[in-house]
């Protein structure tokens, strides 16, 4: 197997953001998905509005609107891009129990959305234990993964399974 050249490593070694420059904008889409795993009781508060910190479920889906907005001020390398889109669902599921999270993001660009897409769900799932853990201390986020992308050089690419 052909060892790849490290895109975001200069000449010393030192750590340093790619090139896009010469890349074409194309029309880009990613989704990420992730889980919230909570008690019983605490999604019934969640599902019934019962919780000191307030609605749940909106407040997870604006953070998780305004995370991807701020993707990459989080992330050291990744390029700042203007999204067209950006939607996050965040679900009840009963049978976890706990949220279930999915985040949509669209941009045209250089580069891809996917690091959008993945720190719109974690910030949001984050904020779901925040605003929950008086009702479970013990919550767990699971499976954050880039579930789809679309454009650019790759194409598009969906997770197997």
């Amino acid at each position: 197997m052909k060892v790849k050249k490290l895109t975001h490593v200069g000449p010393k070694g030192e750590a340093q953001m790619v090139d896009v420059s010469a890349k074409p904008v194309t029309s880009r889409e990613a989704r990420a998905r992730g889980v919230v795993r909570m008690s019983e009781p605490a999604l019934e508060a969640i599902v019934l509005g019962n919780l000191p910190k307030g609605e749940v479920i909106a407040t997870a889906r604006i953070a998780g609107i305004q995370a991807a907005k701020r993707a990459s001020d989080l992330i050291p390398m990744c390029h700042p891009l203007i999204l067209t889109l950006i939607e996050v669902e965040c679900v009840p599921d009963r049978r976890l129990p706990g949220i279930r999270i999915e985040a949509r993001v669209r941009c045209d660009g250089k580069t891809g959305a996917e690091m959008e897409a993945l720190t719109a769900v974690a910030v949001a799932a984050l904020t779901v234990v925040d605003m929950a853990k008086s009702a479970d201390r013990w919550m767990t986020i699971e499976g954050v993964e880039l579930v789809e992308k679309r454009g650019g050089k790759s194409g598009d690419l969906r997770r197997p399974g």
